[in-house]
């Protein structure tokens, strides 16, 4: 396994990691707080958060499980080179621990707090289903060879899949209702700085090693980093430009309680009285 070259660049690369570390870990509490304060979940996607689980549950196993097994480590260094350093830190394992737990809060709130009429669509729940189906037949296949970093790879797919699709249903959401109203967007703005921070760890990484393993090396952490920001800048285009105004419209809900994809205004305008 390979050292650091340079004492800075470690120093550097410990604390972007660390950053990104606080950053993603707080981002999970202002809309904890909000849905505390309000007793409401009402604005948040619960597709969003059922979806945030799988995708935060197959990260840990990833991030745990290349960091902690010396059989992994040994696969990976057949693979990339022993020359090569592990593109998994600590505070990648300590996030990801961190996540599962906030996000598990996160959904308890919207079984106990007012939900309106919202509900997880089955198309998320089917998702859900499908993923975790995959991965378990993805295991037996390793099984008889004992081909764990490809195992893993997998768990990291996965989660980088969940991350892409995770987004969309709160952004359609906010885009439906003309608000942002009860989605945090303190939570928008720590996953931005933690995806910023995220990315230059492992730049500083591959700088001081002269090598892009680590990119390629975990694709993951990398689109991890990327399409965070970029939903992230979604967000901040949708609260800050688009929906200024505070006060939801009220969305129109089919029979299961979801938002239809387009909605109609029934409401005209009434004459003026001359």
């Amino acid at each position: 396994m390979a050292s650091w070259n340079s004492i800075p660049l470690e120093i550097a690369y410990e604390t972007f990691g660390w950053i990104a570390f606080f950053s993603w870990s707080i981002s999970f509490y202002p809309q904890v707080i909000l849905n505390f304060r309000r007793k409401s979940v009402v604005g948040l996607n619960f597709d969003f958060v059922v979806l945030n689980l799988t995708k935060h549950s197959s990260y840990l196993i990833y991030n745990a499980s290349l960091y902690f097994s010396s059989a992994i480590q040994h696969q990976y260094f057949e693979k990339y080179g022993h020359g090569e350093m592990i593109p998994v830190a600590a505070n990648d394992v300590a996030f990801s621990i961190h996540a599962v737990l906030l996000t598990a809060i996160t959904l308890f709130q919207i079984v106990i707090y007012d939900r309106g009429n919202q509900k997880v669509s089955k198309i998320s729940i089917a998702t859900v289903c499908v993923v975790w189906l995959v991965a378990a037949v993805c295991f037996f296949i390793a099984l008889p060879s004992n081909s764990w970093l490809w195992l893993i790879s997998i768990f990291n797919s996965i989660q980088v899949f969940m991350t892409v699709i995770k987004y969309i249903p709160q952004v359609i959401m906010n885009f439906m209702r003309k608000s942002t109203d009860g989605f945090s967007i303190g939570n928008i703005l720590l996953d931005f700085l933690g995806g910023v921070t995220n990315y230059a760890q492992m730049a500083v990484q591959s700088i001081d090693q002269n090598s892009w393993v680590n990119f390629y090396g975990n694709i993951g952490k990398t689109l991890l980093s990327l399409v965070s920001i970029f939903f992230d800048l979604v967000f901040m285009c949708q609260h800050y430009i688009l929906y200024t105004e505070k006060k939801a419209v009220p969305p129109k809900l089919n029979k299961e309680g979801t938002e239809p994809l387009i909605r109609f205004s029934e409401e005209r305008a009434a004459p003026e009285n001359v």
